[in-house]
Protein backbone atom coordinates (compact mmCIF):
# COMPACT_ATOMS: atom_id res chain seq x y z
CA UNK A 1 0.00 0.00 0.00
CA UNK A 2 1.37 3.39 -0.92
CA UNK A 3 1.86 6.22 1.51
CA UNK A 4 -1.04 8.22 -0.04
CA UNK A 5 -3.49 5.32 0.20
CA UNK A 6 -2.47 4.72 3.84
CA UNK A 7 -3.16 8.38 4.63
CA UNK A 8 -6.54 8.24 2.89
CA UNK A 9 -7.47 5.09 4.81
CA UNK A 10 -6.51 6.75 8.11
CA UNK A 11 -8.64 9.84 7.30
CA UNK A 12 -11.67 7.64 6.57
CA UNK A 13 -11.25 5.82 9.90
CA UNK A 14 -10.96 9.14 11.76
CA UNK A 15 -14.10 10.47 10.05
CA UNK A 16 -16.05 7.34 11.07
CA UNK A 17 -14.75 7.62 14.63
CA UNK A 18 -15.87 11.27 14.83
CA UNK A 19 -19.14 10.80 12.97
CA UNK A 20 -20.67 8.37 15.45
CA UNK A 21 -20.47 10.68 18.51
CA UNK A 22 -21.59 13.70 16.49
CA UNK A 23 -24.59 11.79 15.11
CA UNK A 24 -25.43 10.49 18.59
CA UNK A 25 -25.35 14.03 20.07
CA UNK A 26 -27.52 15.36 17.26
CA UNK A 27 -30.13 12.66 17.86
CA UNK A 28 -30.14 13.15 21.63
CA UNK A 29 -30.31 16.96 21.42
CA UNK A 30 -32.92 17.09 18.64
CA UNK A 31 -36.03 16.76 20.85
CA UNK A 32 -34.91 19.64 23.07
CA UNK A 33 -34.72 22.01 20.08
CA UNK A 34 -37.30 20.36 17.86
CA UNK A 35 -39.96 23.04 18.19
CA UNK A 36 -40.52 26.72 18.59
CA UNK A 37 -43.69 26.55 20.70
CA UNK A 38 -45.26 29.91 21.47
CA UNK A 39 -48.62 30.96 22.93
CA UNK A 40 -50.99 32.45 20.36
CA UNK A 41 -54.59 33.68 20.49
CA UNK A 42 -57.29 31.16 19.54
CA UNK A 43 -59.71 34.05 18.89
CA UNK A 44 -59.34 37.68 17.85
CA UNK A 45 -58.51 39.76 20.93
CA UNK A 46 -59.32 43.45 20.69
CA UNK A 47 -57.55 46.41 22.35
CA UNK A 48 -58.70 46.78 25.95
CA UNK A 49 -59.74 43.13 26.32
CA UNK A 50 -58.40 41.33 29.38
CA UNK A 51 -56.83 38.08 28.12
CA UNK A 52 -58.54 34.94 29.44
CA UNK A 53 -56.90 31.48 29.69
CA UNK A 54 -59.26 29.88 27.14
CA UNK A 55 -58.27 32.49 24.54
CA UNK A 56 -54.66 31.26 24.42
CA UNK A 57 -53.31 28.07 22.82
CA UNK A 58 -49.78 26.91 22.13
CA UNK A 59 -48.59 26.59 18.55
CA UNK A 60 -45.37 24.97 17.28
CA UNK A 61 -43.79 27.21 14.64
CA UNK A 62 -40.86 24.85 14.00
CA UNK A 63 -37.46 26.18 13.09
CA UNK A 64 -38.78 28.61 10.47
CA UNK A 65 -41.04 30.47 12.87
CA UNK A 66 -40.49 33.69 14.80
CA UNK A 67 -37.54 34.02 17.11
CA UNK A 68 -38.38 33.36 20.77
CA UNK A 69 -36.92 36.67 21.98
CA UNK A 70 -39.31 38.66 19.81
CA UNK A 71 -42.49 37.12 21.26
CA UNK A 72 -43.95 36.21 24.64
CA UNK A 73 -43.04 32.58 25.21
CA UNK A 74 -45.32 31.43 28.06
CA UNK A 75 -49.12 31.53 28.33
CA UNK A 76 -48.92 32.60 31.98
CA UNK A 77 -47.22 35.84 30.89
CA UNK A 78 -50.40 36.72 28.95
CA UNK A 79 -53.27 35.71 31.23
CA UNK A 80 -54.84 38.74 32.92
CA UNK A 81 -52.97 41.26 30.75
CA UNK A 82 -54.77 43.80 28.58
CA UNK A 83 -54.35 43.83 24.81
CA UNK A 84 -52.93 47.12 23.53
CA UNK A 85 -53.41 46.14 19.88
CA UNK A 86 -55.65 43.71 18.02
CA UNK A 87 -54.20 40.21 18.48
CA UNK A 88 -55.01 37.83 15.64
CA UNK A 89 -55.53 34.07 16.00
CA UNK A 90 -52.47 31.92 15.33
CA UNK A 91 -49.95 34.78 15.40
CA UNK A 92 -47.28 35.22 18.12
CA UNK A 93 -47.73 38.06 20.60
CA UNK A 94 -44.97 40.63 21.13
CA UNK A 95 -44.26 41.91 24.63
CA UNK A 96 -45.35 45.46 23.76
CA UNK A 97 -48.75 44.25 22.49
CA UNK A 98 -50.02 43.65 26.03
CA UNK A 99 -49.90 45.57 29.29
CA UNK A 100 -51.10 45.65 32.84
CA UNK A 101 -54.83 46.31 33.40
CA UNK A 102 -55.72 49.95 34.01
CA UNK A 103 -56.84 50.55 37.58
CA UNK A 104 -57.52 54.22 36.96
CA UNK A 105 -59.14 55.82 33.93
CA UNK A 106 -58.80 59.43 32.76
CA UNK A 107 -61.18 61.73 34.68
CA UNK A 108 -61.86 59.23 37.48
CA UNK A 109 -62.06 60.47 41.08
CA UNK A 110 -59.22 58.78 42.98
CA UNK A 111 -58.17 58.57 46.61
CA UNK A 112 -54.75 60.15 47.16
CA UNK A 113 -52.51 59.18 50.06
CA UNK A 114 -49.51 61.10 51.38
CA UNK A 115 -47.53 59.31 54.09
CA UNK A 116 -44.31 60.47 55.75
CA UNK A 117 -42.85 59.98 59.24
CA UNK A 118 -46.09 58.56 60.65
CA UNK A 119 -48.22 61.39 59.21
CA UNK A 120 -50.94 60.21 56.82
CA UNK A 121 -53.01 62.62 54.74
CA UNK A 122 -55.82 61.39 52.51
CA UNK A 123 -57.75 63.42 49.98
CA UNK A 124 -59.38 63.02 46.58
CA UNK A 125 -58.21 64.12 43.15
CA UNK A 126 -59.21 63.80 39.51
CA UNK A 127 -57.01 61.57 37.38
CA UNK A 128 -55.64 63.42 34.37
CA UNK A 129 -54.53 60.18 32.71
CA UNK A 130 -55.13 56.43 32.95
CA UNK A 131 -52.73 54.13 34.74
CA UNK A 132 -52.08 50.66 36.08
CA UNK A 133 -50.26 49.52 39.20
CA UNK A 134 -46.81 51.12 39.35
CA UNK A 135 -47.52 53.81 36.75
CA UNK A 136 -46.82 57.44 37.60
CA UNK A 137 -49.80 59.58 36.60
CA UNK A 138 -50.83 63.23 36.84
CA UNK A 139 -53.75 64.10 39.11
CA UNK A 140 -55.51 67.39 40.00
CA UNK A 141 -56.33 68.09 43.64
CA UNK A 142 -60.10 68.73 43.82
CA UNK A 143 -59.78 71.29 46.63
CA UNK A 144 -56.86 73.40 45.41
CA UNK A 145 -56.79 72.69 41.67
CA UNK A 146 -53.04 71.96 41.86
CA UNK A 147 -51.71 69.30 39.49
CA UNK A 148 -49.36 66.74 41.04
CA UNK A 149 -47.88 63.35 40.14
CA UNK A 150 -48.32 60.13 42.03
CA UNK A 151 -47.81 56.38 41.74
CA UNK A 152 -50.81 54.11 41.21
CA UNK A 153 -51.03 51.42 43.89
CA UNK A 154 -52.43 47.91 43.39
CA UNK A 155 -55.60 48.86 45.35
CA UNK A 156 -56.37 51.76 42.96
CA UNK A 157 -55.18 54.57 45.24
CA UNK A 158 -52.48 57.06 44.26
CA UNK A 159 -49.48 57.58 46.54
CA UNK A 160 -47.76 60.98 46.43
CA UNK A 161 -44.67 62.44 48.09
CA UNK A 162 -42.57 60.77 50.82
Amino acid sequence: MSFESQRASARRKNRRRLAAPVLFMALVAAPAYAGNVLPVPSVTIYPGDVIKPNWIVEHDFGSGGPMRGAAIDTPTALIGKVARHTLLPGLPISANAVGEPRLIVDGQKVRVIFEQDGLIIETYAAALQAGGAGDVISIRNLDSGVTISGTVQSDGTVRVGG
